[in-house]
């Protein structure tokens, strides 16, 4: 005791240190030392606050209060670097040192307390997080992104706020200096360490609500001082960056788009309850917008008027998040500028922009290199001046311009994109990162986004590196990657992002928007460009004075510059944040013009004719594509037209459009609905559909695979096909990967199915998507071309599980050290073959997603930090062989198949091709070559039969696809065992639907159709065969068998088993009582007994009055439970009429919805455990002793901001006016009904109900709104039969009149009010559109009433007859004309909304 207090005694009499001034914030002041470590002090210094503002300094005497209180600090701010830079400005005045921690989803206690490392010779070393040094050293411990930190990571840090303790992994605990100063350190040395003094903590976070992110953890919260950050005040204050002076700051032009900017976010804000409610649609500028207007204005002095689209174009790159707002938000800010005297907005697609200028007007005018990293842009305003700007450049030759010879450059340099061009060079001239976001609309012709990147690289002279995100990446691996050295030691090395911006090149992150909130984890680095690395390595803005780079403090490079542009595969409102917008300056993408287009297509060689029919097509296409059905639909961009058009121009028979654009957007397997439309397109533009040709079977000779000319009515001028065999010289160790096939039935489909694939991969040089229906022949059909064409392939089968680390190599730990073995992809990629990579559809779509940058632009990033390029750039490259091909084959997309919408994420960098079904006549040829002894007659009639039922399949009256691989597979049976009856055969098929009632009765109305005699079918079936083919079971009661008159008989209250005796309800094998296995009884029943069944003879022998008595009883019961349902037997009648119209309907819809209800909870894996499998991409982590290093199968938690799961609130309106009674004739009235009928009785059956709310409305002559059946309801039989017997009624006495708006109008408003996941209303009406004066801007105003309602209109009867309906409500207007149709399209329309 003594000992320590004469240590305490000793430590006070130290010299203390002394300081070199006093900061002095109003009236309190503090005295500033000389830091122990310089290169831990903010190296920021142009970048800092305006210590004269008065914003900034009432927000810097707050924290300086604070700190002399001891206290943490937590600063409230909007998205953006203001927060940032006021913690660091604040370290900088008080010249303290700080540690920074970028929060993000991937965080873990690793990054917050301590790493492992082994050094070379085996030794495992701790390593102090940014944390743990800053508490151990006296620092500020800035922590920025709170509200992206997964629940339960950030109260690690607790004990530390509170208590300023903590238990450190290498068996030392931090405690609080006054508790240090007391322990008796005797035996204990270093085990305990003393948290500093001036340790203090400052956390950083956008709010949450209005912003996305996880809510505070309270206790967490609790430990901190808030403090709220005025975003009025951070936007006026926050300096700008760049190479510009702030004169831009006095021009007209810059005061009154100020004044806009800080009025929007006025209003924006909410000040009590009526705000919220009517919060303004026109969010609030990124925290930047205004240090980007400044500087830009600067260096570009605006003219004195500006064309609406230039103010739209200066406006997006301001506020891109306006790209994808509700069009009344663009309107809104349109009135704001006119009132300001700016003039009006143009159109935010910027559709309205055909000249070769940029920002502002400005246009290119030359670039120079003025030495290995700095060029020379000079711009020209629209009034003839010259502005130069020194940028930022890299030390290879530049592309010249202006272009010398434009016909040598490989693209068309357009008006458009010089325009874009010129916007990317103003952007990088001042010094700012650039993203390139594409546009809101959901399909466009070509941005040219990859050669845009390309050539603003190359006219700079920058070595580009392109970096392609997935799903997985996490945020450190964004920084840096782990490593294992010779002998079995750790370490970390540069991620390419890093390497770029030491060596000050131009990193492209390409797909940026698939990694979500984790992409902003690299504010710092793009505002600031400045990042913590590993074990104290830092790179900084600049260093100070004196100051020399080290292993532990570095610069990047000032030629270093990011372009990220986006994947297209996710909706911009999912990823184009504030934060976003303010770590990078934004260029809003510009589509093609029409003419633009039609010269690249005229480029390839194909006829003018054909090229405007595609463009006539594919503008149809495109305006009619809603942004629901893009996410699983093809978009038809310009490659996919460029690949049609080569193919016409190479071969010219192959001229067929509608069957190339059918194969190009998968129309095989679009929805009813959309499938309509396309129709009504084709028709539009004139393009019919011809007579399929018939293929003969294809021929080797003399090294080429000949593909004899198709014949037919429509094929005059086809000729032969050759494609060149594969030289084997080439792989010489590919002949043993080349498949082999003993049979392949040669039939005209598949021949011509070959013939494409071949014409693509081989003569084109595409890679390939092959989507059908299981069974159809997918693999059949490509080994046999790779057959055929000695082509050497490799095949991965993905799944579930399957990761992207997976798909580059596999993991193999020797002696310690980790090695990498290259995959079946990586050895195809060099060496020229084919892979097939099967079940595409079942691997998670950010897996699938990395064959996009491979087939588009031959790039692979590997997670070793190797890179496969088309050409070598650097001496670890993998060269893709020029041989390569990608097949990919899946499933069709949707229901029943449960597999992903993965077409989504690749792009149109696939040549896609739809494998059906044989037609009847191929089909019939391939069976009659597989078994040629079975009668012809009877080979038809099964097909034949077959083809009626898929047709059942596609009209939704069955709910399995039969395929191909079904037929084969029974007529091998029959002729392998001929004596089978077809019954027996059939159950190979069909005994999986033997609980399917309306599946067996639909075969058996097939199979009597086509002639095809089956006594029994389903369960009967089944029993029948067993009886006759295996053993007969007789049971031959004792005693009296005579009969009497059917009776229910005796309950038994023990329940026991009974066989004969002609007593007890319930038994088997009796007389007259209720029971099974019986002769004469009225009804069946069943206790749960094993069964007696009595001889046929016996139960063919009962006297016809018996049989009429056990008929009458069996009346009186079901009229019992009529009375029970309080039904009449004609109200029983005409529901099961209903109800049978549309039985395989309800099960269709019915699968879906409980499909969709399964995957919103499938499990995916769950990485960071400390128990379960363990995670290959951890292994050098668990090398360390890291602790979690494991996966295990969890529930998805939502994406960052997303609320947990919330039902789908759905209205349905039906038409029940007088019309549809007066013209029920032509069933309109009938179908309505029985769609009804389809509903309730689906969501009756959903075991999670609670996951749809709904409800179905009428409209009529009298009335919007008349409730049929109300959300939450619950409906038995007799209460569903009263909703049609309404619907009937009212049709019966309304007053004549249409509603049809006004129930639009009022059901949007309706259920908008309600709390959900997604908002649909879908309306059916037969109103004469012409005759009660409803146009198309009226139904467009009341479906677009709010943006977050999604709605669809299905007319019927006279309301069909409005050509117009499609045209200008794209995706959600419907024709039916053939009522018949009616709960088809319904249920298409539904499933489409819900399955996004």
């Amino acid at each position: 005791m003594a000992e320590r207090r004469l240590k305490q005694l000793l430590s006070n009499l130290a010299p203390a240190q002394e300081p070199i001034g006093v900061l002095q914030l109003g009236d309190i002041s503090h005295e500033v030392y000389q830091a122990a470590e310089p290169s831990r002090l903010p190296h920021t210094e142009d970048l800092l606050l305006d210590t004269q503002d008065a914003f900034n300094l009432d927000n810097l005497h707050f924290l300086l209060q604070k700190y002399l209180l001891g206290q943490d600090v937590f600063l409230l701010s909007q998205p953006g670097p203001y927060a940032r830079r006021l913690a660091l400005t604040f370290c900088r005045l008080l010249n303290s040192e700080y540690e920074f921690v970028a929060l993000h989803r991937d965080v873990g206690e690793t990054e917050l307390k301590q790493g492992r490392e082994i050094r070379s010779g085996g030794n495992l070393v701790y390593v102090d997080s940014g944390a743990v040094r800053a508490v151990k050293h006296g620092r500020i411990l800035i922590l920025e992104g709170v509200e992206k930190a997964e629940r339960g990571i950030m109260p690690v840090l607790n004990n530390l706020l509170e208590n300023r303790e903590m238990n450190l992994d290498d068996g030392t605990h931090i405690v609080h200096p006054h508790r240090y100063a007391l322990l008796d350190q005797s035996g204990s040395s270093g085990v305990f360490i003393p948290a500093h003094k001036n340790f203090r903590v400052i956390a950083i976070a956008a709010p949450v609500p209005p912003y996305p992110g996880y809510p505070l953890d309270p206790p967490f919260r609790s430990r901190f001082q808030a403090r709220f950050v005025d975003p009025m005040g951070s936007l006026l204050a926050l300096p700008h960056s760049g190479n510009a002076s702030s004169k831009g700051a006095d021009s007209q032009f810059y005061q009154k788009l100020r004044d806009i900017i800080l009025s929007t976010q006025i209003a924006s804000e909410s000040r009590h309850t009526l705000d919220a409610v009517a919060k303004s649609t026109l969010p609030s500028f990124p925290q930047t917008s205004l240090s980007k207007a400044k500087a830009l204005l600067s260096a570009f002095p605006p003219p004195d008027t500006l064309s609406p689209e230039q103010l739209a174009r200066l406006v997006l790159s301001l506020h891109p998040a306006l790209i994808h707002s509700p069009f009344v938000a663009w309107a809104m800010l349109s009135h704001q500028f006119e009132d300001a005297g700016l003039g009006a907005l143009g159109s935010p697609n910027l559709s309205g922009i055909d000249d070769d200028s940029g920002l502002l007007g400005y246009r290119l005018a030359s670039i120079s290199k003025v030495d290995d990293r700095i060029a020379r842009i000079v711009f020209e305003s629209p009034s003839g001046n010259r502005v130069e700007l020194p940028a930022a450049a890299g030390p290879a030759s530049y592309l010249p311009f202006p272009f010398t010879n434009p016909e040598m450059l490989g693209f068309v340099p357009s008006a458009r994109f010089m325009g874009l061009l010129t916007s990317l060079l103003q952007a990088h001239a001042l010094g700012w990162d650039i993203s390139y976001v594409p546009p809101a609309l959901p399909s466009t012709a070509s941005c040219s986004t990859t050669l845009l990147v390309r050539t603003f690289s190359a006219m700079l002279g920058y070595e580009l590196e392109d970096v392609h995100m997935y799903k997985e990446l996490g945020g450190r691996e964004l920084i840096m990657r782990r490593k294992v050295e010779e002998g079995g030691a750790t370490s970390w090395e540069p991620s390419p992002l890093v390497e770029g911006a030491w060596q000050g090149r131009m990193v492209h992150l390409s797909g940026l928007d698939v990694i979500g909130s984790t992409a902003g984890s690299l504010a710092r680095l793009m505002q600031d460009r400045e990042v913590e690395l590993w074990e104290k390595k830092r790179i900084v803005r600049r260093l100070l004075d004196g100051e020399e780079p080290s292993e532990d403090l570095s610069i990047a490079h000032p030629s270093f510059r990011v372009i990220s542009t986006a994947s297209k595969s996710l909706p911009l409102k999912d990823w184009l944040s504030d934060e976003h917008a303010n770590m990078l300056f934004t260029i809003a993408a510009q589509p093609m013009s029409d003419v633009e287009e039609a010269h690249i297509l005229s480029q390839t060689g194909c006829p003018a004719a054909i090229v405007n029919t595609l463009l006539k097509f594919a503008d149809k296409y495109r305006s009619g594509m809603t942004s629901d059905a893009v996410q699983k639909n093809r978009k038809l961009g310009t490659r996919s037209l460029i690949r049609i058009a080569r193919r016409v121009a190479k071969f010219p028979s192959d001229d067929d459009l509608h069957t190339l654009l059918t194969r190009a957007l998968l129309a095989e397997f679009l929805p009813a609905t959309e499938a309509m439309n396309l129709q009504n397109i084709f028709e539009e533009c004139g393009i019919t559909k011809r007579t399929p040709p018939y293929y003969p079977p294809p021929e080797l000779r003399e090294g080429v695979l000949y593909f004899p000319p198709a014949t037919g009515a429509q094929t005059s001028g086809a000729r032969p096909t050759t494609i060149p065999l594969f030289d084997t010289a080439q792989d010489p160790g590919g002949a043993s990967h080349v498949p082999h096939m003993d049979h392949f039935y040669d039939n005209s489909l598949q021949t011509g199915l070959m013939r494409d694939l071949a014409i693509d991969f081989e003569v084109l040089g595409e890679h390939l998507v092959l989507l059908g229906n299981q069974g159809v022949g997918k693999n059949k059909v490509v080994d046999r071309l790779c057959q055929l064409l000695r082509r050497p392939r490799e095949y991965i089968q993905l799944h579930r599980d399957t990761t992207v680390n997976q798909l580059m190599f596999q993991t193999v730990l020797e002696n310690g050290v980790i090695k990498y073995t290259d995959s079946p992809l990586l050895r195809a990629i060099k060496l020229g073959r084919v892979i097939i990579i099967d079940e595409a559809d079942k691997a998670a779509e950010h897996v699938v997603a990395i064959f996009r940058s491979l087939a588009g632009h031959g790039q692979l990033t590997l997670a070793d930090g190797r890179r496969v390029r088309e050409t070598k750039e650097r001496e670890d490259d993998i060269v893709v062989h020029p041989n390569f091909r990608l097949i990919l084959l899946a499933n069709r997309p949707g229901y029943p198949f449960l597999g992903n919408h993965f077409l989504q994420v690749l792009g149109d960098n696939f040549c896609c091709h739809a494998v059906t079904n044989p037609d009847m006549a191929s089909e019939r040829k391939l069976l009659s070559q597989l078994a040629p002894q079975l009668d012809q007659d009877l080979i038809l009639r099964l097909v034949a039969a077959f083809h009626d039922l898929r047709k059942a399949y596609e009209a939704g009256t069955v709910t399995y696809p039969y395929s191909l691989r079904e037929l084969l597979n029974l007529v091998r049976h029959m002729q392998a065992y001929p004596d089978d009856s077809l019954e027996v055969a059939l159950r190979n098929v069909f005994d999986f639907d033997v609980y399917k009632p309306e599946t067996i009765a639909k075969l058996a109305d097939i199979l009597d159709h086509h002639g095809l005699v089956v006594k029994n079918l389903g369960i009967t079936a089944a029993r029948e065969t067993a009886k006759k083919k295996v053993l007969d079971v007789k049971f031959e009661p004792k005693g009296d068998n005579s009969l009497s008159q059917p009776k229910y008989g005796k309950e038994d209250p023990n329940n026991q088993p009974h066989s004969g005796g002609n007593t007890w309800a319930g038994g088997t094998g009796g007389r007259d009582t209720a029971g099974l296995g019986g002769r004469g009884g009225y009804m069946r029943l069943f206790k749960g007994h094993d069964i007696k069944q009595v001889s046929d003879a016996l139960k063919n022998d009962v006297p016809d009055h018996v049989k009429e008595r056990a008929r009458e009883l069996a009346r009186q019961e079901l009229a019992r439970r009529l009375e029970e349902l309080n039904m009449s037997a004609g109200e029983a009648k005409g529901y099961t009429a209903l109800f049978s119209a549309v039985e395989g309907h309800i099960a269709q819809l019915h699968d879906l919805l409980e499909n969709l209800a399964a995957r919103e909870e499938e499990r995916i894996w769950v990485k960071r455990q400390t128990d379960g499998e363990l995670d290959d991409s951890r292994l050098t982590e668990g090398l360390t002793g890291e602790a979690t290093v494991y996966k295990r199968r969890g529930m998805a938690k939502p994406e960052l901001g997303r609320p947990q799961l919330k039902p789908k609130r759905i209205r349905f309106l039906f038409d029940i006016s007088a019309s549809m009674y007066r013209f029920q004739y032509d069933g309109r009235l009938k179908r309505s009904m029985e769609t009804a009928v389809m509903l309730m009785e689906t969501f009756d059956r959903l075991t999670r109900k609670e996951k749809y709310v709904w409800d179905i409305y009428g409209h009529s002559g009298d009335s919007p709104s008349i409730p049929l059946v109300e959300a939450g309801q619950q409906l038995d039989i007799k209460d569903r039969w009263k909703v049609v017997d309404k619907m009937e009624m009212v049709t019966q006495y309304t007053f004549a009149g249409d509603y049809t708006l006004e129930a639009i109008d009022k059901a949007v408003a309706d259920i908008a009010k309600f709390d959900a996941d997604d908002w649909f209303v879908i309306a059916i009406t037969d109103a004469n559109f012409a005759r009660y004066g409803i146009t198309a801007e009226d139904l467009q105003r009341v479906m677009n009433r709010n943006p977050k309602v999604h709605t669809a209109l299905i007319c019927i009867g006279e309301g069909a007859e409005a050509t117009w309906i499609p045209k200008n409500l794209p995706g959600r207007g419907y024709r039916v004309a053939n009522t018949a149709d009616i709960p088809a399209v319904l249920r298409s329309i539904l499933s489409t909304m819900v399955d996004k």
